[in-house]
């Protein structure tokens, strides 16, 4: 079956993370003979692996797959880098005769590219440096702390290991008197003129919490201690820098404070799993807040998902 209408909608598959976004886009191309556009922000990234839960090798054999592998750690890529690339792909497979099938977590990338941005200021070097030097006096708690008194909504997109977005979006608020929420809202935004069928994949939250646990223990046997160890040696001036926002996720961070010794091994796992359910609840907070989407309870099964695709498959 080949989709060559530049009418037809594409379906974006979002939901929070261990919802089973990437195996149901997997099955859905296999029955539409469709490509995935991959809205990871991590799993564009070289050597971020089993931490950024990429599909098989045997899956990125079988269907082809867009942002996965394509940068080498350290290389910038924005939301709006991933907004208006990936809308050049979805054309690009279009005139293939192909069907475009994206999937992913990432909040900015997923609303980048549905719904445009806001025209948001240029960075300001003089603001960016006095924030930058604030961070590293008062700390990432502290400034988290800031954001929430001012921009609230925004606040609960991110956490404070997320110092890049987090030091943008206090620069935006000292630069324009507006908080981001207030830009986003009230601003004009650049859309890519695409139409979307959107679907969200939710869950019980204590069933999303136990395939969190679980999907943990399986990255580590599968060798998430190794490869971050790997990471840890081959980026450690880096690290220690700040400069890499992508080793600063959850699944490598907290295995990374276990190698400078701050925290045992238990307690990591222990903060890998705490820390993963805490961004699948953010997650799920921007999803419902900010985005038009038709949820469905997550497939349990093979037979649920191979159900669900088949009648997105059939999706005009």
């Amino acid at each position: 079956m080949s989709f060559s209408s530049s009418h037809s909608r594409i379906l974006v598959i979002l939901g929070p993370t261990a919802s089973g976004k990437s195996e149901l886009a997997l099955a859905v191309a296999r029955k539409t003979g469709g490509e995935i556009i991959s809205a990871d922000s991590r799993q564009i990234y070289r050597e971020l692996d089993i931490g950024a839960a990429k599909p098989s090798p045997e899956a990125l054999l079988e269907i082809r797959h867009h942002f996965i592998d394509e940068k080498n750690i350290g290389e910038p890529f924005t939301a709006g880098h991933f907004a208006f690339e990936a809308a050049k792909r979805i054309e690009e497979i279009r005139l293939r005769g192909k069907r475009p099938i994206i999937a992913g977590g990432s909040t900015l990338y997923i609303q980048g590219l549905l719904e445009g941005f806001a025209d948001l200021p240029e960075t300001n070097p003089v603001v960016r440096a006095r924030l930058l030097d604030e961070l590293h006096r008062y700390g990432k708690e502290a400034m988290y702390g800031r954001l929430m008194e001012k921009d609230p909504e925004q606040a609960s997109t991110l956490d404070p290991t997320k110092t890049h977005r987090l030091l943008r979006s206090l620069e935006i608020i000292e630069i324009t008197g507006m908080s981001v929420t207030e830009l986003q809202s009230k601003g004009k935004r650049r859309g890519t003129g695409l139409q979307f069928h959107t679907l969200g994949l939710s869950m019980p939250r204590e069933m999303l919490y136990e395939r969190i646990n679980y999907r943990t223990e399986k990255m580590l046997d599968a060798g998430l201690l190794y490869e971050a160890e790997k990471l840890y040696k081959k980026y450690q001036s880096l690290l220690e820098s700040r400069r890499i926002q992508a080793l600063q996720s959850v699944g490598y961070q907290e295995l990374f404070q276990y190698f400078e010794g701050k925290i045992d091994l238990t307690a990591a796992i222990s903060l890998i799993k705490q820390h993963t359910r805490n961004y699948a609840k953010r997650q799920m907070t921007f999803f419902n807040n900010r985005l038009a989407a038709s949820w469905e309870s997550a497939p349990e099964s093979d037979s649920e998902i191979e159900t669900l695709a088949e009648r997105l498959a059939g999706m005009e």
